[in-house]
C-alpha cells in the first residue's frame, strides 16, 4: 500500500516536472467558496486534477479543482483551487498527496485558506482569523506508516506549525491596509455531517476558536516537507451552543464568498511584502 503511495507521488511529481516552466516557491490552497482568488493569478499554465496521473479528484461542487500556476503581487504562485477533504473519502495521505508532490518539487512556502464556523463568541460572520495553532480530530495523520527521511522527519516538531514569521508579517499587511483580524485556534473534524450543540460546546472546552473539515493534514505535511505555513480561515457563522440555530452550507459558502475580495487584496498585500 505505502509502496503504491510513493509510486503514485513519483508519477505525479514527473509530470508535473515536464509541464510547469518553474516552480513557485509559494503556494496557495484556497479552500469553499475562496477558489475564485485564483481568477487574479496572471495564468501561465491551467492543469485540471484529471488530467495529473495519481492526483484525487474533488468532489465538492464549490471547488474548481485546478492546479493553477501565474504570477500574482508581483511574484510567482502556484494555486490548487478546490481542496480534497476525509469525508469525501479519502484517506489524509491520499487528500495530501498533491501538496506532497508540491513540496518535493520545490514550494517553500503554502497559505492555506478554508471557511469554518465560529466557535469564539466574540467572532462575527465574515471575519477573517489568522491561525494560530490547530486541534487535529480527524482520525487519520497523514504521516502514519513508513517514513520517508528524504521527504522529512518521522516525528516532525508542531511547536510552531503556523510560522511566526509569516504571521507577523500578515499582522503588519493587515494593519497598513487598515483591515480588522482575528487570530485564534482551528479544530479539524471529519465531518460530513455538522456539529451538535453538544459538540460545539465540547469543541470550545478544549480551546478551539473556529471549526472546519480540512487545512490540518495538509498543514502536517508542510511542516514535514520543511515548508513555512500561514492559514487564514474565513468566519462563515458564529454558534452559540445555548442558543443554537441551523448551519446551512448555502450560507457559509456565500459568507466565504462575501470575504473573497478582503481576503484577496490581504493576501495580495501579504505576498509583496514577502
Amino acid at each position: 500500500m505505502f509502496k503504491n503511495y510513493f509510486e503514485r507521488v513519483e508519477q505525479a511529481r514527473q509530470y508535473l516536472a515536464s509541464h510547469l516552466p518553474e516552480v513557485p516557491e509559494i503556494l496557495l490552497i484556497l479552500g469553499t467558496g475562496l477558489s475564485g482568488v485564483g481568477e487574479r493569478i496572471e495564468r501561465e499554465v491551467a492543469i485540471p486534477y484529471r488530467e495529473i496521473p495519481s492526483f484525487p479528484v474533488s468532489t465538492v461542487e464549490s471547488h474548481a479543482g485546478e492546479l493553477v500556476i501565474g504570477r500574482f503581487a508581483g511574484r510567482k504562485v502556484a494555486a490548487f483551487r478546490g481542496r480534497f477533504h476525509y469525508y469525501e473519502g479519502y484517506s489524509t495521505r491520499e487528500l495530501t498527496l498533491p501538496l506532497r508532490v508540491m513540496s518535493l518539487l520545490g514550494a517553500r512556502i503554502l497559505i492555506v485558506s478554508n471557511a469554518a464556523g465560529g466557535l469564539n463568541l466574540n467572532f462575527r460572520p465574515g471575519d477573517l482569523m489568522l491561525i494560530r495553532d490547530h486541534i487535529n480530530l480527524i482520525p487519520d495523520n497523514p504521516l502514519r506508516g513508513p517514513n520517508r527521511e528524504d521527504w522529512g522527519p518521522r516525528f516532525p516538531d508542531l511547536s510552531e506549525a503556523y510560522s511566526r514569521r509569516l504571521r507577523e508579517l500578515f499582522w503588519q499587511t493587515a494593519r497598513e491596509l487598515g483591515e480588522e483580524i482575528q487570530e485564534g485556534v482551528y479544530v479539524a473534524v471529519p465531518g460530513p455531517s455538522l456539529e451538535t450543540p453538544a459538540e460545539t460546546r465540547f469543541l470550545r472546552l478544549i480551546g478551539a476558536d473556529a471549526v472546519g473539515m480540512s487545512t490540518v493534514p495538509e498543514v502536517i505535511v508542510a511542516v514535514h516537507a520543511g515548508m513555512e505555513v500561514l492559514g487564514v480561515s474565513v468566519i462563515a457563522n458564529v454558534n452559540d451552543p445555548d442558543h443554537f440555530k441551523p448551519i446551512l452550507l448555502e450560507e457559509v459558502i456565500a459568507q466565504a464568498q462575501a470575504a473573497e475580495a478582503r481576503l484577496t487584496r490581504l493576501i495580495e498585500g501579504f505576498i509583496e511584502k514577502l
